[in-house]
């Protein structure tokens, strides 16, 4: 009887677990709770800006894998990158896509967010989201992987764009030409004009 019993446990989990509804929900309300916690960090009026952008980043690391992403970016490059250069790209390109997020996403200040669906195919899947502004509708779709109990994002679509896409090509030319090395200073140039270190030099 006991066995019997938990045959018909184990055989619910199962179905529970591999049902694509079930997986579509989960996918999606994943994305929706990290994008209303960036907004809600943007519209926080008792933030100032610096805040703002640190609230912001903190949602965005919780739901980006960025060793993935950057695994993506580099393509075949990575497995040519030793450990050391493996781990500062996935520093500097972390900065670089939360700049860009940020960025992108503070462009959009009082307009609301709209969920059309997401779609499943095994550990994979894809979420839509629509920014609803006056003169358009600007979609926002996330690509994302289970990996355990969580649903990561590895890859977004702004406006068509992919931002993996976008950054693979550019740095396929300039490691070709440059190296690994040449990358990775390319890319801190690229963060010290959004952020200058400051000068020890009295003003």
């Amino acid at each position: 009887m006991l066995k019997r019993l938990m045959a018909v446990l184990m055989a619910g989990l199962v179905i529970s677990v591999s049902n694509p509804a079930i997986a579509e929900t989960e996918a999606l309300d994943a994305v929706r709770t990290s994008v209303e916690a960036i907004l809600e960090s943007l519209k926080d009026k008792e933030l100032d800006a610096e805040s703002r952008r640190e609230q912001m980043r903190a949602a965005i690391k919780d739901r980006f894998d960025f060793r993935a992403m950057s695994q993506r970016t580099l393509a075949t490059n990575w497995k040519k990158a030793s450990d050391e250069e493996k781990q500062q790209f996935i520093e500097l390109f972390t900065q670089l896509i939360e700049n860009s997020y940020v960025d992108k996403i503070e462009s959009y200040t009082n307009e609301t967010v709209e969920y059309p669906g997401a779609k499943v195919k095994g550990k994979k899947a894809i979420v839509d989201t629509l920014i609803i502004t006056a003169s358009a509708d600007i979609p926002v779709n996330y690509k994302l992987y289970r990996k355990g109990e969580e649903w990561l994002v590895y890859d977004v679509i702004i406006e068509g764009v992919s931002l993996i896409n976008n950054y693979r090509s550019s740095y396929k030319e300039i490691v070709k030409k440059e190296g690994i090395t040449g990358l990775l200073a390319k890319m801190q140039d690229k963060l010290n004009e959004v952020d200058p270190a400051p000068s020890d030099q009295p003003s």
